[in-house]
């Protein structure tokens, strides 16, 4: 496991996405090469402390890997492997998309951070659902469902629910985006007549369970506004939060000009502060992402009000060891606190 701070430094020499593209073919290699198993046992921490039951799904852990890593549903079980809890496949379209020209994904490496404008590059919902379809894994894979580029903002509500159908049957739980920063269209989503008509097709197309994912970028109101609406339709979650188009004046990586949508350590405090501000105004489950990197930062998340939390920057930064390290470390703060799972230090802090 201390290869990654061998391998670490030439995949950093790379341009971000051809890393990314070396990092998915290896883990392919070791699921065929029959080394899923082996690293699970090294990798997962079975403790039944960690165990969450949300939105009618059982996760062996609070730790997932947030949309964006695993698109195409091809390293799904390598992911199990690595000791995650969960995975969130996609953004997934109707259409197959290619995505914005390149390069679309920087380093910010002084402020441990990720700058992406990938454009929801997928192979489109009916690959990625018969994919989803023949996968078999032991812990709950998410879809985040996405509207396609070509797709009029008012013929939104039938591509969803097109792509819905498709990844219907390999999916655990559904994500609704309406908050990707980096594709054309989606502003237009974030309004409550817009909303309103995507999930009122996919609820009665049957999915379920459903939740929203927020932008960070929303104004207050508006989230107010969109926690309403999550609880008129009866969904089961909202994920907080999405890529920000935000710059905190603290970066300092000359990438910090690129556009697209920042994750990472620069967005930690303000999505665990989105995290508690949904918490305080709904009682459905809430999935805390952005900037987590370490069991600490994991738990402030929980004790903000995140059942689960999930991760993609900290993934490229810390290695393949980052979920051990961080349930490990939750369990070392669990006791700590004497909570006796992590369930009851979900919202600790509200």
């Amino acid at each position: 496991m201390n290869l990654y701070s061998i391998t670490k430094p030439l995949l950093f020499r790379l341009p971000p996405e051809t890393a990314h593209s070396l990092v998915h073919a290896g883990l392919d290699i070791a699921e065929h090469g029959g080394l899923r198993r082996p690293l699970q046992r090294a990798l997962a921490v079975d403790d039944d402390r960690l165990e969450v039951e949300v939105f009618g799904q059982r996760f062996p852990n609070p730790v997932g890997v947030a949309a964006g890593f695993d698109k195409n549903a091809t390293i799904t079980g390598m992911v199990r492997g690595l000791g995650f809890g969960h995975v969130e496949v996609g953004g997934v379209t109707a259409e197959p998309q290619s995505g914005n020209a390149r390069p679309r994904m920087f380093r910010l490496v002084e402020d441990g951070g990720l700058i992406n404008r990938m454009g929801l590059n997928n192979e489109g919902a009916d690959v990625v659902g018969q994919r989803l379809a023949r996968t078999t894994t032991d812990f709950p894979v998410g879809v985040n469902l996405a509207k396609s580029e070509s797709t009029p903002t008012a013929d939104a509500p039938a591509d969803y629910r097109y792509t819905y159908e498709q990844v219907a049957d390999g999916g655990d739980f559904f994500v609704v985006n309406v908050s990707c920063p980096n594709s054309e269209g989606f502003r237009d989503l974030a309004n409550r007549e817009s909303l309103e008509a995507i999930l009122g097709e996919l609820v009665d197309a049957g999915a379920e369970p459903l939740l929203v994912k927020l932008s960070p970028d929303l104004p207050e109101p508006a989230v107010e506004e969109t926690i309403e609406v999550v609880e008129a339709y009866d969904l089961d979650g909202i994920i907080a939060t999405n890529t920000t188009t935000d710059r905190p004046e603290t970066l300092s990586s000359g990438n910090r000009v690129e556009e697209g949508g920042l994750s990472g350590r620069p967005i930690e405090a303000a999505s665990t502060e989105m995290v508690r501000f949904v918490a305080r105004r709904t009682d459905v489950p809430v999935v805390g992402v952005g900037g987590v990197f370490t069991a600490a930062d994991a738990y402030r998340k929980i004790r903000a009000g995140a059942s689960l939390v999930q991760l993609y920057t900290g993934l490229v930064y810390r290695g393949p060891t980052i979920a051990r390290n961080i349930n490990r470390g939750l369990v070392t703060l669990l006791e700590r606190d004497g909570f006796e799972n992590v369930t009851e230090a979900v919202g600790a802090d509200l």
